[in-house]
């Protein structure tokens, strides 16, 4: 794992869930059901958790889905799910955990958006009100400011103040401020009410790149709050994928950030799981946390006409994947593994050699066999027609052999 410095901030428990205070960066997802209907909610919470998502946000918006929450948490501990569970408030939160003490009581966090809690002179009481009730229920809150909901009277503050300045700073440094005060100013409004530092994370959310990374590094700089990271709307496929990467990975490497999230807007029929595997294939790659076997494969090139390492490397890597819920019960630090699919002679044992497990396919023209490697010495030569099969089967077998039987 990486031993970069890790900029040690308050732990806050969410549930059975540890962020910050130096525990593991956690990784979070959100559902995109309608609260409403708990039979869909409860299901995609635990296809989420199944998948690797340490917490859970769902959307509290109405009265109705105020009143689905209790049933939802029921319903995943009847299914032995024990996921923590965020509720995402805006707007109303006030009046729905009032009128909903149930939903109150099951939730394991509140989220409280500062530009969304209130206008003008209802801000100040209906903030209040929300704090008031995560001490009453002893419930942690982030505090998340987001760039394009911020704060008004914040930003309107802080322009005024700019100005009066003899050499006014350019509006986006002005908002970049007016962010990163509105979440300080808010949280040291909720220790006033009487929220602990223990029961605070923050998060300052905006879409671009550099000015999140330039605003994470200000707010880092100027508290130890527990500090949740992601960008506000990341974008689909590669380009929410790259986004994402770019700027968690410059503020992760720097010690910044206690959880993520991977805010991917999700393929027309493609399943929410994927931005939980985003999230953790980001710190797993930078040596933060390891989550499931890596499979180490080469892109190909002219000596690899044929297209089956390419399968083979898909069918493992998603094997492997599969297999993790099942395979994290039963055999310790198995997910530290690294498996090589090569195409090649050319880099193929060479890397298989350095992997725990690896084998190297023939490329064109090649003697049509396909050595493996394990522990970096060769075990056996395949071929013939079953290839695929046999390789997985010595996969299976050498995770039973090196990996300690979990108690």
């Amino acid at each position: 794992m990486s031993t970069r410095l890790r900029k040690i901030t308050q732990q806050v428990l969410v549930g059975n869930v540890k962020v910050g205070g130096g525990a593991p960066i956690v990784v979070q997802s959100m559902t995109n059901t309608d609260t409403v209907n708990i039979k869909a909610t409860v299901n995609q919470i635990i296809e989420l958790a199944t998948a690797g998502s340490e917490m859970v946000r769902i959307t509290v918006n109405s009265e109705e889905a105020a009143a689905a929450v209790s049933s939802i948490k029921e319903q995943l501990i009847a299914r032995n799910c024990f996921v923590p569970i965020i509720g995402d408030f805006h707007f109303n939160g006030h009046k729905l955990l009032e009128k909903y003490p149930d939903c109150a009581a099951a939730l394991d966090k509140y989220r409280i958006n500062p530009g969304n809690v209130g206008r003008g002179k209802a801000r100040d009481p209906q903030f209040q009100q929300m704090i008031e009730f995560a001490c009453q229920y002893n419930k942690p809150v982030r505090i998340g400011v987001n760039g394009g909901s911020l704060d008004q009277a914040v930003l309107t503050r802080l322009l005024d103040e700019n100005r009066q300045l003899a050499q006014p700073e350019p509006l986006a440094a002005v908002a970049r401020k007016a962010i990163v005060l509105s979440a300080l100013e808010s949280a040291a409004k909720a220790e006033e009410i009487g929220l602990g530092k223990d029961k605070i994370i923050l998060s300052c959310k905006i879409s671009n790149v550099q000015e999140l990374i330039s605003i994470y590094e200000d707010l880092a700089a100027r508290c130890d709050y527990a500090l949740h990271l992601g960008l506000t709307e990341a974008g689909m496929g590669s380009k929410g994928i790259v986004s994402s990467a770019a700027a968690l990975s410059v503020l992760m490497q720097q010690g910044i950030g206690d959880t993520i999230r991977i805010s991917l807007t999700p393929e027309p029929g493609a399943s929410r799981t994927q931005e939980v595997i985003v999230g953790q294939e980001i710190l797993q790659t930078m040596g933060f946390r390891a989550f499931t076997p890596m499979v180490i494969s080469c892109p190909g090139c002219g000596r690899t006409t044929s297209d089956y390492f390419q399968k083979l490397a898909l069918n493992i890597q998603t094997y492997l994947r599969d297999q993790m819920p099942i395979w994290r019960e039963k055999y310790a630090g198995v997910e530290t593994m690294e498996v090589a699919v090569m195409g090649c002679v050319v880099n193929g044992p060479g890397e298989s050699k350095n992997a725990n497990i690896g084998i190297s396919l023939p490329g064109t023209g090649e003697t049509p066999v396909a050595p493996v490697y394990e522990d970096g010495e060769k075990t056996v030569t395949l071929k013939g027609d079953f290839i695929a099969e046999e390789f997985q089967a010595i996969v299976e077998r050498y995770i039973e052999t090196h990996y300690g039987k979990t108690e």
